[in-house]
């Protein structure tokens, strides 16, 4: 009988290492969930192609705990409803162990209660609108972070830039009609009121919209000096092609999406001089930058050697990193143990839009402080400094800042 006993707790124990040694074997599956086609596609293929990236350096120097990173993408068409599906998706049939992705503010905000609910973590890598982060504020825990700098910083460098550093004393908000467009206008008028401003004109307009006469109209009627924006490239393009028809000219100034490739194409000459927020401008102004630059021209061959959306690219490419630095720290796959690494990072992360020491902790998912960002111009069919000493000083990593002075205080009840 003991032989018997014992023979069978040698099965047991020969059978948990087989079980054990399979596990450490299997894939850590990441969810990546964008819009893959339509009009946010320049964000969310650069962001996808950028995510790539770092899971191939990734795997090819070992993986994380001995296991390669397996992506599973899903094209959310920046629809809502597709974004529920994906989300239900990923967690009941792929098992992933966390999520990165996320373009469209509205699309964030309606699937990843599903991963709140499911306690697995999610890495907004792109939608920046500012409750995305506060979503879950009510909650004892909060298993939604971010590596974008949300609109909170976005909208008061908007209106400094055309407020206080170019004396325009008149603008007018055009935005578009989803959630990003509507919180980001908020945010915009927030940031003038306590400049003592009031826009002249408020005008919104709808996705696939082609003709802003009406808008631009009321704008340059109310005397508009400049055209403060919130929506994506196609719309956009529309608004500096409106202008044109028009014969008339003022400077857009908005949101980091003016970046888009799909803005700077179908705008020409007539989107020239657009400035915008950027956390990262494709100029290969550190070691870092200078390698993810080569890397992703090498494998990805963009038109132009220009990358649809550098910022989507960088920030997809980093919130891998950081989500491998936190599983790798926690030795789990586990999503409440790769939250608390999350929020107690030990060691920092270099990524490419900066150093990423401490980014997180438990009450602050916020891995961008208003210090970070700096103005883009578009300048010949492509994103460059706006600022000469932007530009000198890029070479000098710009790490977060929990003091930097500039952003709104972003509300969960907004």
């Amino acid at each position: 009988m003991k032989f018997i006993a014992a023979a069978g707790l040698t099965a047991l124990a020969l059978g948990a290492s087989i079980s054990t040694a399979f596990a450490a074997g299997e894939p850590i599956k990441i969810g990546v969930a964008g819009p893959f086609t339509g009009g946010s596609s320049s964000m969310g293929v650069s962001m996808r192609d950028g995510v790539r990236l770092a899971a191939e350096e990734i795997n090819k120097a070992g993986g994380v705990l001995g296991r390669q990173i397996q992506l599973v993408e899903r094209d959310d068409e920046a629809k809502n409803e597709r974004g529920v599906q994906i989300a239900q998706e990923l967690i009941n049939k792929e098992r992933v162990v966390a999520t990165v992705g996320y373009i469209n503010t509205g699309v964030a905000l309606a699937s990843q209660r599903f991963f709140q609910d499911a306690k697995i973590p999610v890495i907004n890598n792109v939608a920046t609108g500012s409750v995305i982060t506060h979503q879950f504020d009510d909650k004892p825990e909060n298993y939604v972070f971010r590596n974008a700098a949300h609109d909170s910083i976005q909208a008061p460098m908007i209106v400094e830039e055309a407020i206080a550093r170019r004396g325009f004393k008149k603008v007018a908000i055009l935005a578009d009609s989803t959630n990003y467009g509507q919180l980001g206008r908020a945010d915009l008028e927030k940031a003038l009121e306590q400049k003592g401003i009031k826009p002249v004109a408020v005008e919104k307009f709808n996705i696939k919209d082609v003709d802003m006469t009406p808008q631009l109209l009321k704008a340059k009627e109310a005397g508009a000096e400049a055209i403060l924006t919130y929506g994506i490239g196609p719309e956009l393009a529309q608004i500096a092609n409106g202008m044109t028809k028009l014969g008339w000219k003022v400077p857009m100034i908005g949101s980091w999406t003016l970046s888009m490739a799909n803005y700077i194409d179908n705008a020409g000459p007539g989107g020239e001089g657009a400035r915008m927020p950027q956390t990262f401008i494709q100029e290969p102004t550190t070691p870092k930058r200078q390698a993810f630059i080569v890397s992703y021209l090498k494998t990805f061959n963009p038109k132009n050697s220009r990358i649809d959306s550098p910022v989507s690219a960088a920030q997809g490419y980093d919130s891998i990193y950081l989500l491998a630095a936190a599983i790798k720290q926690a030795g789990s796959t586990e999503g409440p143990k790769i939250k608390a690494a999350l929020e107690d990072l030990k060691a920092p992360v270099e990524g490419v839009v900066t150093t990423y020491n401490k980014p997180f902790t438990k009450t602050d998912h916020e891995a961008i402080t208003a210090n970070i960002p700096v103005f883009g111009e578009v300048k010949g069919q492509r994103v460059v400094y706006a600022y000469e000493s932007d530009f000198k000083k890029a070479s000098e990593v710009r790490v977060k800042d929990v003091n930097a002075k500039g952003a709104l205080q972003a509300s969960a009840k907004k």
